[in-house]
């Protein structure tokens, strides 16, 4: 695991876990007094794995100086099959009637509808059911169509558990002691967004109130959810201070082989005992060796990759990344080369792309982008992009102020045409034209592009066959990754023409828009036939 890495090594290191009041060690040894239906031990005594055990003395062992629980988040992000609700389930008994209780807890099950969250719901029923000792204190009102509950009648700590669904509004006026926020990725965005409003702010008027996120990736950039996890992901690499929270996130890493079963088992801690079956991931991997799509649903059930856009993706990042080769750039001087302009007219980034043309019809693609300096930690954020870092290592140009230079762009450009064989350097008139005009004075080969439905489809549509056909060679810039990574796309039904566009408001696809530019005009202006001529010829549409 590199040093960017999310990976929960502590959860395997056996490093020190604070507990300097015991609450972490009294919460192991109630929940493994607690008997679970799943369980193949004697008496049928709850199965707490080392990795849980961890998991459960450092939500619970950490205290402040005044006594009270540091963990107040718990995002507990695990891919299906790790019986993430039964743990969560568990932790509910705790605080129900084991020593987390209080008086009067209020105790909410909330997931995208009741069938959800009823999954939770049984988990916890089938532990009081199968211990006379809690079914003596407490009463369970399981209703098909109406109420969910389990209430605890110990005297002094009298507490209630209910299912509730996304209508945030019936939370109004709740304080929750404990929450548990099942599958968020699943929960309607506007109602979701609400009952997890509701929720946090009752949790936060709750002295040691706790509120546990149990969910597996979900898909998009944007809404409450992909909120909740960046910010557990920021929190994990420590570019959040934030102690209240736990981020335990099993999910694949950068540069990670998702065919490689050490992934598997590094994902999925509950592989190694039992909880799944590895030959069935085989037989899936070998399934979606050569389905995009499929590789992209084991990615997000099985490994936890969040992906960035809401749908499958419009490029094959795993093609993508095998073609990263270090080409001697001295050989890139003699290759004939293609300039795709992406200019911005405000404070949004610009990308100049240059696609060089091989022998062998292999492209190698290099990209730069200019970012305005004036808020770059704000945008940096809102973008989820290390502008700085990045522009530290020379992976992108910072313009001073608040919006583009062009002049700096435009240096740029005359600079690859002074160093490169540039063919052509296509830009769209309509946003270019100072730009344009002063190449053309130059003697410089500038080619129109609009940037229009139709021109741009075709674009794209010789983009994604040279990334997915592997013939884009790059040297792995993560500035041209993430922007591929980030596009989203759109496609006619009466047209059949496709479009890119961004996963979500904030994710930048300037440097993917010049590399279509740059691509298509390398792949097409070696070709002069007709379309209508010769059907090799890559025509306009992406199906």
């Amino acid at each position: 695991m590199g040093a960017a890495s999310t990976f929960p090594a502590w959860i395997f290191d056996a490093s020190p876990i604070p507990d300097p009041l015991g609450h972490g060690e009294r919460a192991v040894q109630f929940l493994r007094a607690l008997r679970h239906i799943k369980s193949d031990r004697p008496g049928r005594a709850l199965t707490l794995y080392p990795w849980q055990e961890r998991i459960v003395r450092a939500i619970y062992g950490p205290r402040d100086a005044d006594g009270d629980r540091v963990v107040r988040r718990v995002f507990f992000f695990i891919p299906r099959g790790n019986r993430k609700t039964s743990l969560a389930a568990a932790l509910s008994v705790l605080h129900l009637i084991g020593p987390e209780k209080v008086p009067g807890g209020e105790l909410v099950f909330a997931a995208c509808d009741k069938k959800q969250a009823s999954i939770a719901f049984k988990e916890a029923t089938n532990i009081v059911k199968l211990d006379p000792r809690i079914g003596a204190v407490t009463k369970i009102t399981d209703q098909r169509n109406a109420a969910k509950e389990i209430e605890s009648h110990i005297k002094g700590f009298e507490s209630k558990l209910e299912v509730v669904s996304s209508d945030g509004a019936r939370q109004n006026g709740g304080t929750p002691t404990f929450a548990l926020c099942d599958e968020i990725h699943a929960w309607k965005e506007a109602a979701g967004q609400e009952m997890w409003e509701v929720l946090e702010s009752g949790v936060s008027k709750s002295r040691n109130g706790l509120i546990v996120t149990a969910t597996t990736a979900g898909r998009g950039a944007d809404g409450f959810a992909a909120d909740q996890y960046a910010y557990a992901r920021d929190v994990a690499l420590g570019k959040v201070q934030d102690p209240s929270v736990l981020p335990i996130l099993f999910e694949l890493q950068d540069g990670d082989n998702w065919t490689d079963e050490e992934v598997w088992h590094r994902c999925n801690p509950g592989l190694k005992d039992g909880f799944q079956d590895l030959k069935d991931l085989r037989n899936k991997v070998n399934r979606a060796r050569n389905m995009p799509s499929a590789a992209y649903g084991f990615q997000q059930y099985h490994l936890n990759k969040w992906h960035g856009n809401s749908r499958d993706p419009l490029f094959d990042l795993a093609s993508y990344d095998a073609r990263k080769l270090d080409d001697d750039e001295t050989d890139l001087e003699g290759l004939p080369a293609y300039i795709g302009v992406d200019l911005s007219q405000t404070g949004d980034l610009t990308a100049v792309a240059i696609a060089f043309r091989h022998g062998d019809g292999q492209i190698t693609l290099r990209n730069t982008c200019f970012v305005p300096t004036a808020d770059l930690e704000t945008r940096a954020h809102r973008d989820r992009a290390p502008y700085q870092q990045w522009a530290d290592q020379n992976l992108i140009q910072l313009c001073t102020g608040g919006v583009i230079d062009q002049k700096q762009v435009e240096d740029h450009i005359r600079e690859l045409c002074a160093t490169y064989d540039v063919q052509e350097i296509a830009v769209d008139p309509a946003l270019a034209r100072v730009l344009s005009q002063n190449l053309t004075d130059a003697g410089l080969p500038v080619f129109t592009h609009p940037q229009s439905a139709l021109i741009m489809s075709e674009a794209t549509g010789n983009l994604v066959r040279a990334v997915n056909g592997e013939v884009i060679r790059h040297n792995g810039d993560p500035v041209l990754r993430q922007h591929f990574d980030n596009v989203a796309v759109s496609n006619n039904p009466q047209s059949g023409l496709i479009r890119m566009h961004k996963a979500r408001s904030t994710g930048r696809i300037d440097a993917a828009v010049a590399s279509a530019m740059a691509v298509s005009r390398a792949v097409t202006a070696h070709n002069k036939k007709s379309r209508y001529d010769d059907p090799e010829v890559l025509g306009l549409t992406v199906f």
